[in-house]
């Protein structure tokens, strides 16, 4: 399935080369041609313009065009090699800004569009022929995704916060958070989440050290910025640390760090987070300018709040939610950032954000709790794992 993309834009977009050529080698399987060779170019729009006037002669750039091996209505589209497909990242990237979409999304589309050019479809032909292809344009990108969902492993980490807090209700020993990090490990889960308050309502500075020691997988520590936790996580070095707002009255976190308020004082403890070779995750409301900010502050990555998609009462609001966060996902991976997600998923909601493919990790940790008093830890997390894209 020989694919050959070639960048030639001065100053590409952000734009992940190896998502749209694994794009390409799944549609040309998806048409059955999985042994053809597809040519990708992308230019800028002066190139563009270049080749619009030399080839159709027309002035101007355009989003994309198609030189099969064979032209014409009798040419033989049987052969291996396809032909090229040329994108101008720059009018794809004002068309995915004018439609409220990403620029891999754009590209994609555009993608579908040429290769189909490459097999004997051409919109200009006829109204009935424009339909056809408009028709199939939308099969194969919904087939598209539904490929890439099942090729998808997404990663789950667990937070076990909420068995600390039983515990810390008698005051006693029991239940053991770290004891549950161990079960969710060995019934794969991929990390282990906890979040250290200044208040210290559930997990304890001794819970943390003890969870460094015996996690397998990830652990990852949400913490608030203040200085005394700043220090407690350089000493502890743990893999990952997430940031979040935390206010004292809260029974949970209640939304996104506001990036953009406090770059200043993020920059400074994310640079001090780096010395010590530890990734910053920025936990962040899916708002575009959030996204910039957490880019602008040097974060490696943001996960995306779904409490208010998780929250949503009838379909209309639920559909605008994840609307969002799938743009918020799309931005953020356009920027270089690692992308997860997290806050309020269930067994009901989470299988439609985990099959996003810029979002690489869920943390989750209420629902597996709540579900575990009744079918054990060990099924619960094994339950919301069957829920996830299969590898």
């Amino acid at each position: 399935m020989p694919v050959f993309l070639n960048n030639r834009h001065p100053s590409m977009p952000p734009l992940s080369l190896a998502l749209i050529q694994k794009r390409a080698e799944l549609l040309l399987g998806l048409c059955g041609r999985a042994e053809a060779e597809l040519s990708i170019l992308l230019l800028d729009d002066l190139g563009m313009a270049a080749l619009n006037e030399q080839y159709r002669h027309k002035t101007g750039p355009t989003n994309v065009l198609a030189f099969a091996m064979g032209e014409g209505q009798g040419a033989d589209l049987s052969g291996n090699l396809l032909g090229d497909v040329v994108i101008s990242l720059d009018t794809a990237a004002r068309e995915a800004a004018s439609e409220g979409i990403g620029l891999h999304r754009r590209v994609t589309i555009l993608l579908v569009h040429g290769l189909l050019h490459l097999m004997g479809l051409d919109h200009e032909r006829s109204a009935t022929e424009a339909r056809r292809m408009a028709d199939r344009e939308k099969q194969l990108l919904e087939r598209l995704l539904a490929e890439e969902r099942r090729e998808k492993m997404i990663n789950l980490a667990i937070n076990v916060d909420h068995v600390a807090t039983i515990r810390q209700a008698r005051g006693g020993s029991e239940p053991d958070p770290v004891l549950a990090a161990g079960i969710c490990e060995l019934a794969g889960a991929g990390g282990i989440v906890v979040h250290l308050r200044e208040d210290r309502r559930h997990i304890q500075d001794r819970d943390l050290f003890l969870l460094k020691q015996t996690v397998k997988t990830k652990l990852n520590l949400e913490m608030g910025a203040a200085e005394e936790i700043i220090a407690i996580a350089l000493e502890l070095k743990p893999d990952m640390v997430t940031l979040v707002p935390e206010k004292r009255k809260e029974l949970t976190t209640e939304g996104g760090l506001n990036v953009a308020g406090q770059k200043k004082r993020l920059t400074e403890v994310i640079a001090r987070m780096s010395k010590a070779c530890i990734p910053v995750s920025l936990f962040v409301d899916p708002d575009s300018r959030q996204i910039r900010a957490a880019s602008d502050v040097g974060a490696t990555f943001v996960e995306i709040h779904t409490g208010r998609y998780s929250d949503a009462v009838g379909e209309k609001i639920r559909e605008a939610e994840f609307n969002l966060i799938a743009e918020a996902a799309e931005e953020a991976f356009e920027l270089g950032l690692r992308v997860n997600a997290g806050h309020g998923l269930n067994y009901q909601n989470t299988a439609r954000v985990a099959a996003l493919a810029t979002i690489e990790e869920l943390s989750i940790g209420h629902a597996i709790m709540a579900r575990a008093i009744f079918v054990g830890l060990d099924q619960a997390v094994r339950e919301m794992l069957a829920l996830l894209p299969a590898r």
